[in-house]
């Protein structure tokens, strides 16, 4: 009894040792993620509470305001203003980019032939630096010398004001942002197809179902979480559209003011004027409206969204 006390205890010994050494290899191994993120993300976002209740220098040195600059925000007619077009764009781009990228998937999806290349045309906006892709759409749309207006000039009309008419302006970026994200939501998409048992759509043809219910009977309710994944970043994305506004609209477009966003806002308040406080109050008025709707979705995506 003696002996098996001994190695009974030797054993639990050993295997705590082992535990000991998993946990430590563990920690080990999910530092370098978890230090990033304490650094660049965690740390940044709670220093910039801290700075949407001061007012900010230069040198980041802070005097406490209180909610001074949130009363302000909120009296600020331009960050609704801004917050109207991001919404517009959020609004207009998210469901047609979905549909886009369903039809491009469902496409791929089916056997034809250079698949493979279709996917990598699609997909190749989407790993182009924005900077690059925003500076080719502006020439297309140049008024003067852009192949847009040329062709209509060469078919009898007059050039359009594409980036500078206040009423267009924000809507041809919206067609760059869907050029952009539409070949990267295709593939996930994709994904998620190529995931679906075959033998449903077998045990539906043996029932009579034609591909189109095929395609909303089956493929539609199975892909749901896919789509709900897809939808939910797309809208985040969208709430942060940034980089291609600025690179193509200029503070002295005609257009700036129905084209600029609430980031583009936050940036200039930030880095041009040098308004650090304000800017990181608006910053946080983005994180709470991304929030609220991320919350939302996933209350409302139990509702119609299939996991099974």
């Amino acid at each position: 009894m003696a002996e098996s006390k001994v190695k009974t205890g030797t054993v639990k010994k050993q295997a705590s040792k082992r535990a000991r050494k998993d946990w430590i290899a563990a920690y080990v191994f999910i530092a370098p993620v978890t230090i990033g993120l304490l650094v660049f993300y965690i740390w940044p976002f709670i220093q910039n509470v801290w700075f949407s209740f001061n007012e900010v220098n230069k040198f980041n040195m802070t005097t406490f305001v209180g909610v001074q600059n949130y009363v302000d925000m909120v009296q600020d007619k331009e960050v609704w203003e801004t917050f109207g077009n991001t919404l517009k764009y959020v609004v207009c781009t998210v469901p047609v980019g979905l549909f886009l990228s369903i039809c491009i998937a469902a496409l791929l999806n089916s056997k034809i032939k250079g698949t493979s290349i279709y996917r990598t045309l699609y997909f190749l906006p989407s790993v182009t630096m924005a900077a690059a892709v925003a500076m080719v759409w502006k020439w297309i749309y140049n008024e003067k010398m852009g192949i847009l207006n040329s062709v209509i000039r060469g078919m009898g009309g007059k050039g359009v004001g594409w980036l500078t008419d206040p009423k267009l302006a924000l809507y041809m970026i919206m067609i760059v942002g869907l050029w952009m994200t539409v070949g990267y939501n295709m593939i996930i998409l994709l994904a998620g197809m190529q995931g679906i048992s075959k033998s449903y759509y077998e045990a539906a043809a043996i029932d009579g179902a034609g591909s189109l219910q095929q395609f909303f009977k089956i493929t539609i309710p199975m892909l749901t979480p896919t789509i709900f994944f897809v939808m939910i970043t797309s809208i985040i994305s969208g709430f942060q559209v940034f980089d291609v506004v600025y690179m193509m609209i200029g503070k002295t477009n005609p257009a700036y003011a129905s084209t600029q966003t609430v980031v583009m806002l936050f940036y200039r308040k930030a880095f041009d004027y040098g308004y650090k406080g304000y800017a990181a109050a608006i910053s946080i008025l983005i994180f709470a409206v991304i929030m609220l709707v991320t919350v939302v979705q996933l209350w409302g995506q139990k509702k119609w969204v299939n996991y099974d």
